[in-house]
């Protein structure tokens, strides 16, 4: 049945998964879901189940519904998306009842939007593969920093933690204030004020490295062949501000 509550969780991804699925398993369609930073109102109801986080729910979702629509339901948790949560709630339901028909049914309009904003998490993590640019700092630890519209870090650092399995390194989502630290073994994602990590200056080769690729960038350009709306069609300005080659450029854009 459809109440008129507002249903708060802990804020992560397992404790949102359990509370919709309770809230599921009680037939009970809250008017809204938000987590414990949400700022109440005089007319509010609010409900903490205090729901607690049971890590089977995951496995649960997969092999009962399969690994595209829990994928689905991570990337819309990742988004920013003011209404995400309420979102996922439905989407789990028609989830629930369609399997992956789901993926089908996109005269549904919620159902359309859910996928169309678990697309463009997805296109925004792949465009930061290619645009996330490491810098060596004196002691030898890679670090990169990203500002991306939503909350990619969980799924971009799958990548380089293959692709830089040998390596140590920190990649900060200045955004949102945290870190991925890799320590050639495994990633933690922490608040950024939760640690005293001094980004030290570059090292000797990494500024030769720099200017290197600076000049080459600039020598292989061909002046009377230069697009800058073709640029921006394949690089959008939002990613020129880490880019090493486009730095004598961010200085004027930013």
């Amino acid at each position: 049945m459809k109440n008129k509550s507002i249903y708060i969780y802990d804020g992560s991804f397992i404790n949102l998964l359990n509370l919709i699925y309770k809230l599921y398993q009680n037939k009970i369609i809250p008017l809204d879901i938000k987590d414990k930073t949400y700022q109440t109102n005089l007319f509010d109801n609010v409900i903490n189940l205090n729901i607690q986080n049971n890590e089977n729910i995951i496995n649960k979702i997969i092999n009962n519904l399969g690994n595209a629509i829990f994928n689905t339901l991570y990337k819309l948790y990742l988004s920013n998306n003011e209404n995400k949560e309420l979102l996922m709630f439905y989407f789990f339901g028609y989830s629930i009842k369609y399997k992956n028909k789901i993926f089908n049914l996109r005269n549904n309009e919620l159902i359309s939007n859910a996928l169309k904003i678990s697309k463009h998490i997805g296109n925004e993590n792949h465009k930061y593969k290619g645009f996330l640019r490491f810098k060596e700092l004196n002691n030898k630890v890679l670090y990169a920093e990203i500002s991306p519209d939503n909350n990619i870090l969980p799924l971009l650092v799958n990548h380089f933690k293959e692709r830089l399995k040998n390596e140590l390194w920190i990649i900060k989502d200045t955004k949102r204030n945290i870190l991925a630290i890799y320590d050639r073994n495994e990633v933690y994602i922490i608040n950024a004020d939760d640690i005293d990590i001094k980004i030290n200056s570059y090292s000797n080769s990494e500024k030769e490295i720099q200017e290197l690729w600076k000049t080459f960038y600039k020598t292989v350009a061909i002046k009377e062949r230069r697009n800058e709306r073709c640029r921006m069609n394949f690089m959008p300005k939002k990613y020129w501000k880490y880019i090493i080659e486009l730095e004598d450029l961010n200085e004027k854009s930013y």
